[in-house]
């Protein structure tokens, strides 16, 4: 049970864009206490505690159960009276930076697993280079070799893309559980969001 209450929820705003991820445990809690909605991600029905405590979960759901109620577990969220798009960061880590990459060799474009990949500092560390979401990137283990301690230019290896920092998106937020109901509130959000420069 404590590992269904753990479970990621996406976050919605009152203009329904990703503005983070909850524990179901927290998600039903603000759903209890009025200050959220339950979405229905196939028909976009919105539940209040009430109406979503009557529902009666289906054989294949996860739900939570006490002594007379099994609740199914929500997915999506909405809060009622917030407006704003958090200005959240993301976290400089292994794993995010394996996700702003998308998995990529920033030099040859190869997808060889993340068992094959490396972190790569553009500006070697030998060189002065810090690890910083500017400075780093994901890279094959022959590239990362074959560049070794020089900078992309140096070893005539130019990068896909330059580095930066990558704005703050439910992706970032989800660890380990996909759930594949945030695919339609996540793509719009993607379309929507102002590109920085």
């Amino acid at each position: 049970m404590s590992a269904i209450l753990e479970r990621p929820t996406l976050v919605l705003n009152r203009n329904w864009q990703p503005v983070g991820v909850a524990s179901v445990a927290r998600s039903l809690t603000k759903v209890f206490s009025g200050t959220a909605r339950i979405v229905d991600p196939l028909s976009y029905q919105l539940y209040d505690w009430e109406d979503w405590s009557q529902l009666v979960p289906n054989k294949d759901e996860p739900f939570i159960s006490s002594q007379r109620l099994r609740i199914r577990v929500p997915e999506v969220v909405t809060l009622v009276n917030y407006d704003r798009v958090p200005r959240n960061t993301v976290t400089f880590s292994r794993r995010n930076v394996f996700k702003r990459d998308n998995y990529t060799c920033q030099y040859c474009g190869s997808r060889p697993g993340s068992e094959s990949l490396t972190i790569d500092h553009v500006l070697p560390r030998a060189q002065g280079g810090e690890s910083s979401w500017e400075n780093c990137v994901l890279a094959c283990v022959e590239c990362n070799h074959s560049k070794a301690n020089r900078t992309p230019l140096q070893a005539r290896m130019p990068l896909h893309s330059i580095p930066v920092r990558p704005r703050w998106s439910p992706v970032y937020a989800a660890r380990r559980v996909r759930i594949e109901s945030w695919a339609k509130f996540i793509s719009e959000a993607y379309w929507d969001t102002e590109l920085g420069a």
